[in-house]
């Protein structure tokens, strides 16, 4: 995903600032009053509201120039080779690196964890991840594997070029997956990523479909480093501040920069609409002043954990068997939850994330005593 230097200059001042620094106390999209959407989110507001999902992170900060890292996303606990979830992939815009599409798009199925990290450490990440998959039990014979490998480009703080991610980062990732409340903001793949001309990261929300949808859980987790004009709930934050894309005519920054986007589900989908649900998720990404710019890669993975949809290998993998999966005219409510979530994610991301230092140059903390007032200049939260 490209890195266009014409972002960085007009909103990265050159300051000897601390490595991560606090403009306040950070806090989460609803302790401003900001909910997007009908549906109620699970307990942790979180991906892993969907039973048996783990998020881990790995934060890599070395001396005054990396500022990068590793998270991890797991389906469920076991040997994802062998117990494998239905999966699909839904390209925005294709400006990225992202590795392992073509077989997740060829056969609708993920049969490794995802991992999200700097777009010149995808492919350390992925090598690190396929041997830490080829050591796990059961695979003494396996000959083939897919590692799936997001990224954003973060080396406008973090020094990409040295391709810092090294196997002990995958695998402290990979070891500190948990699932309950997840770290949000600069921290894993979103340590060094900026998002509308702030610090981004990573961000996270869920959605609960009343019982009469069917009870299930959607949830999402993002990596936030993509340009644009920055509104939320409707309040033109960016206008506002003063910081967006194409400030003027002569502007060039056209809001190039990129997003991953995962979302889980315990819906027992096929892949088939499992790809529909993903594509709904970039009208989530939308309503944050997002327009998928030339040089934004804006990907989505989506995969279910339902115990009926699993495909399973071994002996058995080529028998016919029984799929129960939701029918066509049950995803709307899905649709709704996986885009206030993909929604309040994108705020969780850029509204926890603190302020960074890499390289000479510094991303600040978007200041939320400021965007208290447009909130309420523009009727969106008292707050």
């Amino acid at each position: 995903m490209r890195l266009s230097a014409a972002i960085a200059a007009p909103m990265l001042l050159a300051v000897a600032a601390p490595v991560h620094g606090q403009a306040g106390e950070r806090v989460r999209a609803r302790a401003l009053g900001v909910a997007p959407g009908i549906f109620l989110p699970g307990v942790n507001n979180a991906i892993t509201d969907v039973a048996g999902v783990r998020v881990g992170h790995a934060t890599v900060i070395e001396g005054d120039s990396v500022r990068t890292g590793v998270t991890a996303i797991l389906p469920h606990s076991g040997n994802l080779f062998l117990d494998r979830v239905p999966a699909a992939l839904h390209v925005g815009n294709g400006f990225g690196k992202l590795l392992g599409g073509t077989q997740l798009g060829e056969l609708g199925e993920l049969e490794t964890p995802i991992l999200l990290t700097c777009t010149l450490c995808v492919w350390r990440a992925a090598d690190a991840l396929a041997e830490w998959m080829l050591e796990q039990p059961g695979m003494e014979n396996v000959g083939s594997i897919n590692p799936v490998v997001g990224e954003t480009n973060d080396g406008v703080l973090n020094a990409i070029r040295s391709r810092p991610i090294r196997r002990e980062h995958v695998r402290e990732a990979l070891g500190k997956a948990a699932g309950g409340r997840v770290q949000e903001g600069a921290v894993g793949a979103g340590t060094g990523t900026i998002a509308f001309g702030w610090k981004g990261g990573i961000g996270t929300s869920s959605r609960v479909l009343p019982a009469p949808l069917g009870g299930f859980v959607v949830g999402v987790l993002v990596q936030s480093n993509f340009g644009g004009i920055l509104q939320v709930a409707g309040a033109p934050v960016g206008r506002e501040l003063g910081r967006y894309s194409f400030r003027n005519e002569v502007d060039r920054d056209g809001g190039d920069g990129s997003i991953m986007i995962v979302v889980a589900t315990d819906a027992p989908l096929s892949d088939r609409n499992l790809r529909r649900l993903a594509a709904r998720a970039i009208m989530g990404l939308s309503r944050t002043g997002s327009s998928a710019s030339n040089g934004s890669g804006d990907y989505v993975l989506a995969f279910s954990t339902a115990e009926s949809v699993r495909r399973r290998a071994g002996p058995n993998a080529g028998a016919i068997r029984p799929v129960a999966d939701l029918p066509n005219d049950a995803m709307s409510g899905l649709f709704e939850g996986v885009v206030e979530a993909t929604e309040e994610a994108i705020y969780n991301s850029i509204f926890m994330a603190t302020t960074v230092t890499g390289r000479g140059r510094t991303a600040d903390a978007l200041p939320l005593d400021s965007l208290r007032t447009i909130l309420t200049k523009y009727n969106v939260s008292n707050r």
